[in-house]
């Protein structure tokens, strides 16, 4: 992927609907399933003490009522991607994953 927005389309069609949120506020009313996710690290590959690669890592949490939710596993299959944790809040399930891509 080569931009955010980028990350945003793909999100969109392996939900298959809009209810992608990028660091929503608090204000904002989910319908669910919905992907919601933020930039949570960048690393740096260095060459001769300097930055020549780097990956923006992101945080993409998939929220379903669905606990057999096929999204999850669609995540899970992006390059670079790995899950991190699995939660229920709000009698809603929400699988983390972490995913890092090269812009």
């Amino acid at each position: 992927m080569k931009s955010r927005l980028d990350l945003h389309k793909k999100l969109c069609e392996l939900l298959g609907s809009k209810n992608v949120y990028f660091q929503p506020p608090e204000s904002v009313k989910m319908s669910y399933p919905a992907i919601v996710y933020k930039r949570s690290d960048i690393q740096n590959i260095h060459a001769d003490n300097n930055p020549y690669l780097q990956f923006h890592g992101y945080e993409i949490t998939v929220i379903d009522k669905n606990p057999d939710s096929d999204i999850p596993k669609a995540i899970s299959q992006l390059p670079l991607c790995r899950f991190n944790r699995h939660f229920n809040a709000d009698n809603l399930n929400h699988d983390v994953f972490v995913l890092y891509t090269k812009f």
